[in-house]
């Protein structure tokens, strides 16, 4: 799969790309799509878009963005690149790893 590297470009500012990497439909796997998904309903709801990438079936695609672990939770947009390794289940530390504030805050 070939990705153009300027396609995030033409995302509206306050848009967030998201892309999980992980190995397979592992228990770690599935509770951190759906932790992401979660976060994303309600934190992001209409500002995102998750890619999830399988690197049992794409191993090649852990180089480029130096993924060492899985799951990895990788922002490419809105810059700077952050990277958050695990199962997402601790919703203050995923909303810290990717600036988000949380609804209640200013």
């Amino acid at each position: 799969m070939a990705t153009d590297p300027n396609a995030d470009a033409d995302l509206a500012p306050g848009h967030y790309h998201l892309r999980l990497y992980v190995a397979g439909q592992t228990i770690k796997s599935l509770t951190a799509m759906a932790n992401l998904k979660k976060v994303c309903e309600e934190h992001l709801a209409g500002r995102y878009e998750i890619e999830v990438i399988d690197l049992l079936k794409n191993p090649q695609l852990a180089a480029g963005d130096q993924i060492l672990a899985v799951p990895t939770l990788v922002r490419r947009l809105p810059e700077p690149l952050k990277r958050i390794i695990g199962d997402l289940s601790n919703t203050e530390k995923v909303l810290v790893g990717l600036d988000i504030r949380a609804k209640d805050s200013p």
